[in-house]
């Protein structure tokens, strides 16, 4: 484990931010630079999707791998030897239940959700953009 104190944890934690992250910020970029118009944290859906483009109904999500519990199956564990453990196992898990019930609510009003980690973002955004893209030619194809 990491050698901080719980001020410099406490500090650390409340830099993190719940919306214009980094690679909010760089996914939105790209979508604009594509001629991609959107609305951002939108608060008229349920979970204030990140990024929506309402014009073709698609919800994007920008999850930390952290937060959001990315390999849950290898990362329980290590939370579980680590500090303030239940917390933080059954925050994690909590957010893993939010969001298949938020999924599941978008999909069944009609809405494609696309959630995108971190990392892939900004290891390659380009290839989120081409998911979206992707996405975005089958929502034009059910419309004819």
């Amino acid at each position: 484990m990491d050698n901080l104190t719980q001020e410099q944890r406490r500090k650390n934690m409340q830099r993190i931010k719940g919306k214009d992250t980094s690679i909010e910020v760089k996914l939105r970029k790209a979508l604009w630079e594509k001629g991609f118009r959107y609305r951002k944290n939108y608060n008229k859906l349920p979970g204030k999707p990140d990024i929506v483009l309402t014009k073709y109904k698609i919800a994007i999500f920008c999850d930390s791998e952290f937060f959001h519990g990315k390999d849950w199956e290898v990362l329980k564990p290590r939370l579980e030897k680590g500090n303030n453990s239940q917390y933080w196992v059954s925050k994690i898990a909590r957010n893993r239940e939010r969001d298949d019930e938020i999924n599941k609510r978008l999909l069944f009003e009609g809405w494609t959700v696309i959630r995108f980690w971190g990392k892939d973002i900004s290891d390659n955004v380009e290839e989120c953009v081409k998911v979206i893209e992707e996405a975005i030619w089958d929502e034009r194809l059910l419309e004819t």
